[in-house]
């Protein structure tokens, strides 16, 4: 996972005080005398630092809760942005070096800490994964072998057959009563195979943590990523003979971005946004194919890190509560997610990188391993776990087609990459576990637009049900393209730790 480059990529904004429909009440493990709100404010420092985002996690949920504890926010020196006080999460601004330190000793707050590592004035710079664009000549020689009630492209989709979703287009394309959020980096809904299908109703600009609907707000970038938009089209490209087909091209589907201006960078007050945002939209199903920066994993023995784990814990929580099933990328570090140990040398992303050794069951990559989210590894062509992709057994829920340029497809091509939508009416080849997140979104919407009763927990059941059971291999593919083994796949029942409970089918998936 994490950035586009090196893995995945990689709302309602509410006024403080305002009353929700939410109802009031304790959170999880705290008690009526670690919730009392009217205690004494923190005390502010004299000194100033570079403003800093936090967010600041409430012991009580409901109207009114946030408003308790802003004299205590200001007297650290903070400045409320926003609070969603359904779900008792703060999202404050603040020079104060101690603010975090000073707020946790604030009653009625449970939690707090500092959403990134660099001064919210830093533009920050990130790659992102490499993306080869469709030639024109490319485009005529895949329309040329494109047989009866294809897409011009689809003949080089060897993704959409690898799941059936092709022989599931004749029975159900999805409902357009289901719409899926891509929570990423933007979507280019003026994208001829996406505007059929787009839901300008449910999409926004989630960055700094409140949810902007301004028309057009949801899209890239000028100078930015063609992430987003490539997932879309994965998703919900129409079948309206332009293009590509997605994985659910009846379904609707809606742009929530929440990367920074000019990078791949997705920090928590964002991803809160999206979630909650999502929820109180009528979304479904949510795609994340990203991590959450700075930290790749965040271990809850460092109390910044804590207060992330528990700002979006409780927002996809939430969200699950309203009917919304959060689908994730594992991500792109070829890392066994269920081991004891990972050297992480790549965080904090947003300022100088250190290496440091993690316990995965202890520091979590947000927002795949967290509870309720669908954690999908992503395959090749030949069925292959892809070489990039992080794995874990008990982690991966399910996998899916995320592209591997070594398992080479029978395509006009011959591209191993997913063929999707890009920014400005393009297609193009990208791979990674990003790819494979929203072929798994697609299918959860095809479960619910057979089945719209379903709840968020039913729908995984029916993912996993659903899933064509892929035992471990013996050998898979490196990354400079030779064979290697494949021993560190383990299994347990119809569960391995490189596909979960096994590769989507959307087949399987409109007839159950």
């Amino acid at each position: 996972m994490a950035h586009l480059g090196s893995g995945r990529r990689r709302l309602l904004a509410v006024p403080v005080g305002l009353a929700l429909t939410a109802s009031l009440g304790f959170l999880p493990g705290m008690s009526a005398s670690a919730a009392t709100l009217d205690g004494p404010a923190a005390t502010a420092a004299n000194t100033v630092g570079p403003k800093l985002s936090y967010v600041v996690n409430l012991s009580r949920t409901g109207p009114g809760t946030a408003k308790q504890v802003t004299k205590a926010i200001e007297a650290a020196g903070g400045t409320v942005v926003t609070a969603y006080e359904q779900i008792g999460v703060v999202v404050v601004h603040s020079q104060n070096p101690d603010f975090a330190k000073q707020i946790r000793l604030a009653k009625g707050v449970s939690s707090a800490g500092a959403t990134r590592t660099a001064p919210l004035s830093v533009v920050q710079t990130t790659e992102e994964g490499s993306t080869e664009v469709l030639t024109d000549a490319q485009a005529a020689k895949a329309a040329a072998e494109a047989g009866p009630g294809q897409e011009p492209l689809e003949p080089n989709q060897w993704d959409l057959r690898k799941i059936k979703a092709d022989e599931a287009h004749k029975i159900n394309i999805g409902s357009p009563n289901v719409t899926v959020g891509v929570i990423d980096t933007g979507v280019d809904d003026t994208h001829p195979d996406l505007a059929p299908n787009f839901s300008k109703e449910q999409s926004a600009n989630c960055v700094g943590g409140v949810a902007d609907q301004t028309d057009g707000a949801w899209r890239p970038y000028a100078d930015g990523s063609d992430h987003g938009t490539h997932v879309a089209g994965t998703i919900a490209a129409a079948r309206n003979g332009i293009g590509v087909s997605g994985i659910a091209p009846g379904v609707k589907v809606a742009g929530i971005k929440v990367s920074e201006p000019g990078t791949s960078l997705f920090y928590a007050e964002a991803v809160v946004c999206g979630f909650v945002f999502a929820a109180e939209h009528g979304i479904e199903v949510t795609n994340n194919s990203y991590y959450m920066d700075p930290w790749y994993f965040n271990c809850k023995d460092d109390e910044d890190q804590k207060a992330l784990v528990d700002a979006v814990g409780r927002a996809t929580a939430y969200a699950e509560k309203k009917g919304t099933l959060s689908v994730a990328s594992a991500g792109n570090s070829d890392w066994d997610l269920a081991s004891d140990s990972i050297v992480d040398n790549t965080s904090p992303d947003d300022a100088t990188p250190a290496d440091r050794t993690i316990d995965p069951h202890k520091c979590l990559d947000i927002p795949t391993q967290l509870p309720g989210v669908v954690s999908v590894s992503a395959t090749g062509d030949q069925g292959l776990r892809s070489y990039y992709s992080s794995f874990g057994l008990g982690v991966i829920d399910v996998a899916a087609p995320g592209g591997d340029k070594w398992q080479i497809p029978d395509t006009p091509d011959q591209n191993g990459r997913v063929l999707s939508t890009l920014p400005g009416g393009g297609y193009g080849y990208k791979q990674g576990t990003s790819m494979a997140g929203p072929h798994v979104a697609a299918v959860a919407a095809l479960i619910k637009s057979k089945h719209p009763n379903l709840r968020p927990a039913q729908v995984q059941a029916l993912l996993k049900a659903e899933a064509d059971q892929t035992d471990c291999p013996e050998q898979i593919y490196d990354a400079a393209g030779a064979l290697r083994d494949a021993s560190n796949c383990e299994s347990y029942g119809p569960q391995t730790g490189y596909y979960g409970w096994g590769v989507v089918n959307a087949l399987k998936a409109v007839k159950w």
